[in-house]
């Protein structure tokens, strides 16, 4: 290990003028060993061992200069001379395609769609190739159970309420959505794929800013502004975006119940809103030229409501009116969602090793207020006495701290070696209350409340490994976790524990034939733990007749996956694939045809099994035009005992998508897009989900001198992106149909300032499983 020296100095101009943004190149026997820019003139650089170096110095409009020089120097002074034929500066980029591939990951370029930016960041992810949402905002990466991650951690939330999070912060300030159908081993093993949305990190010395403001225009209208900034100054970086969003949006949820002896139809037109803001500043400090201190901010504060009107028709086999119910549901909530983490990163051996060591505390908390009225109504239009006005208020507490170290090395010239250790702590408090309302007049009922208590910690440890040798490249690791749960119910004074350690090994192999052709083989083995909203026990009433209840005697389930794929060019990608998952868990529903009661909750199935092939392609039919193409043909196999009986149902379906491009005008700017998906139907255990699809178009173009970007886009073009499932299963025979305000025209203005020069550090924290599952 060699010590680090500085070389520091002065770049001028030949009347004395300090020069900004000089890029300054120190090279040894043709290698680079240090790079910077000047800062206001000055600049400072490092190196390792005394001796001859080649160092150069340009600037657009000067003559470049390049010299020899002999280190250790106490002070260099550097003049530019002006270019005698200045030319107007021309900024060369190579554009990123709009999806790339790489050994262990799909990456879309979210900068890059049309559609995509612009919007929120929950409509940029459902946009990501192989992402899919159900109706209970439940996301998925081909098919599989997902962690979402926000710049390396995952985001503590599940459900709506990780829909209303991502919905609150602008899609314009994200770069790339990462997919990782197989995640190595530096993930943590919770999840069978996971997805890391990564955010912009400016490129800019001094103080620059961006600015963004959009409409959104569906049945209401929705805003959205956002502004990113970056100040890099000598030794210090802060840096840090904040955007607000208020969103205002409807839903159909329609149900059909054949109860044997009568038929209850129902529809419930629901409108929701929702005022979030959403925040990050950070700061870096440089203690030393391979030294860096971080502390970093998120926060997101969310105030929203709902109101919910359902219709329930209820009539006899025959179609003879029996009554109707008429129920409304209104509810309030705020939520308040921090992480602060401490980083330290220490680079050694010339940047060949280094540690990082994260700090990470993140408390969360959600507060509802619910109230539910019906009336009964009998078919002269008369109501009935049966008495159902209730209050619930309810509020979560969720506690995250957590640490983790990662030490990076090269072993020999060929191997790059990273291990690390990991503990975490969570503890989530619930607490559910239950009231009768007769007027002003509340009632408690005991029967009906909830205190629930749910503690993890995880002690991790891992190692990966990648190289290449030849042709071959490859990644290995294996990650250990030693996990121990308990849920204690207090109002039923019920406790459960679980203890458990499990190895989860990942393997990745790429064999390159030549320029054409290339070979893919990976495995991984992971855990899907269930999210804390799945194990509360809280009794939540629709309506008299439908009630949730979460299973807190909940279990993991566990998952192998492996793909074996090809390329051709590095553009058409085929893979086949088999995902195994035992002891699965899902929601379920239970009809009671004697009392006429549903009720929805969670358990733990037996098998899910889903093979396929999938196809993709990058095609570029003319200059102008860019196509992208998915198709995945897949077998599903879905086997377990359930309710008295047991199933073992196969299905073969079909997803596809097609993304075009269009450039129309290369100097303006000038852009479309217009991106289809279809899915057809499938199977989930006992549930039969019909087939959607959606169409989205868009059209962008630069403006002010190219320091603006203006957007307009219309998502789900035709209205057809929704949800429909039925069950026939034993006595079992029900449907649903769901559908989330998806139609929506969008404008968007992008305004940038300042210039790209240096960029800030990147870098992940520690909470790196638990905050998903936090609801």
């Amino acid at each position: 290990m060699h010590s680090q020296t500085v070389l520091k100095g002065t770049v001028k101009d030949a009347d004395g003028r300090m020069l900004d943004a000089v890029t300054l190149t120190l090279k040894k026997d043709g290698k680079p060993v240090s790079s910077a820019f000047s800062d206001l003139g000055n600049f400072s650089m490092t190196f390792s061992e005394a001796g001859s170096y080649t160092l150069t110095a340009i600037l657009s409009g000067y003559q470049p200069i390049e010299m020899e020089v002999t280190l250790p120097k106490e002070n260099l002074d550097l003049i530019l001379q002006k270019s005698e034929h200045v030319i107007q500066e021309v900024t060369v980029t190579k554009k990123k395609p709009l999806i790339e591939r790489k050994i262990d990951r799909v990456s879309f370029n979210v900068e890059n769609s049309i559609i995509a930016s612009g919007g929120s960041v929950w409509e940029a992810l459902t946009k990501a190739p192989g992402v899919q949402v159900n109706s209970n905002n439940t996301v998925s990466a081909n098919r599989k159970n997902v962690r979402i991650y926000l710049d390396g951690k995952p985001l503590p939330l599940s459900g709506d309420d990780l829909a209303a999070y991502l919905q609150g912060m602008p899609s314009d300030q994200v770069a790339q959505i990462e997919i990782f159908s197989n995640p190595p081993a530096r993930f943590d093993a919770e999840g069978a794929s996971v997805v890391n949305i990564i955010t912009k990190k400016s490129k800019k010395q001094g103080f620059n800013l961006s600015l963004n403001g959009g409409i959104t225009q569906g049945h209401y209208t929705g805003f959205t502004g956002n502004t990113t900034f970056n100040y890099r100054k000598n030794k210090w970086n802060v840096f840090g975006n904040y955007g607000f969003t208020r969103r205002h949006t409807v839903q159909d949820h329609n149900t059909f119940i054949n109860y044997g002896s009568s038929l209850w139809d129902g529809t419930n037109p629901s409108v929701y809103h929702s005022d979030t803001h959403a925040y990050r500043v950070g700061v870096d400090y440089q203690v030393s030229d391979n030294q860096v201190l971080g502390f970093l901010l998120t926060g997101n504060n969310r105030k929203g409501g709902s109101e919910g009107h359902t219709f329930t028709r209820i009539t006899s086999p025959a179609m003879k009116l029996d009554s109707t119910l008429n129920t409304d549901n209104y509810a309030s909530s705020l939520g308040d969602q921090f992480a602060y983490n401490l980083n330290y990163n220490l680079k050694l051996d010339s940047a060949k090793s280094s540690l990082n060591i994260d700090l990470d505390y993140s408390p969360f908390r959600n507060a509802n207020r619910s109230f539910t009225d019906n009336v009964t109504l009998l078919p002269d239009g008369s109501a009935t006495s049966a008495f159902f006005h209730i209050y619930t208020p309810s509020s979560q507490d969720i506690s995250i701290v957590s640490g983790k170290a990662d030490y990076h090395f090269k072993a020999g010239k060929e191997l790059d070696v990273t291990s690390g250790i990991k503990y975490s702590s969570t503890r989530s408090i619930n607490i559910f209350d239950y009231f009768n309302r007769d007027g002003s007049v509340l009632t408690a009922v005991e029967a009906n409340r909830n205190h629930f208590t749910y503690r993890e910690n995880v002690a991790s440890a891992y190692t990966s490994v990648s190289g290449s040798f030849g042709s071959w490249t490859f990644q290995g690791g294996l990650r250990g976790e030693y996990t121990r749960t308990s849920g204690f119910q207090q109002t039923l004074n019920q406790l459960n524990e679980r203890n458990y350690f499990k190895l989860f090994p990942t393997l990745f192999l790429q064999y390159k034939l030549n320029d054409n052709h290339e070979f893919l083989l990976n495995y991984a083995y992971r855990i899907e733990r269930p999210e804390y909203n799945r194990l509360n026990p809280a009794k939540r009433f629709s309506s008299p007749y439908s009630v949730y209840v979460g299973n807190p005697a909940l279990q993991p389930a566990f998952v192998h996956s492996i793909e074996a794929g090809y390329t051709y060019r590095q553009n058409y990608n085929l893979t086949a694939y088999y995902t195994s998952t035992r002891d699965v868990f899902t929601n379920i529903d239970v009809q009671d045809n004697e009392t006429k009661r549903y009720y929805g909750t969670q358990a733990n199935l037996g098998l899910s099994v889903m093979a396929g092939l999938r196809f993709s392609g990058q095609v570029k039919p003319a200059s102008w035009w860019d196509v992208n193409i998915t198709a995945d043909v897949y077998c599903q196999r879905e086997k377990s005992d359930y309710l008295s009986g047991s199933y073992d149902n196969h299905m073969i379906s079909f997803s596809g998508s097609l993304n075009q491009s269009f450039t129309i005008d290369k100097e303006s700017g000038l852009k479309a897009e217009i991106n289809g998906m279809y899915n057809s139907a499938g199977i989930q255990g006992v549930y039969r989900v019909r087939a959607n699809s959606f169409v989205d178009i868009g059209i962008k173009m630069n403006i002010l001198n190219n320091a603006g970007t203006l957007r307009l886009a219309v998502t789900d073009v035709f209205n057809k992106n929704n949800n429909q499932v039925s069950i026939n299963f034993q006595d079992q025979q029900s449907s649903f149909f769901y559908q989330r305000e998806s139609r929506f025209i969008s404008l968007s203005l992008l305004y940038r300032l300042g210039k790209n020069v240096a960029a800030s550090r990147n870098r992940t924290t520690a909470s790196e499983e638990e905050r998903k599952r936090a609801q």
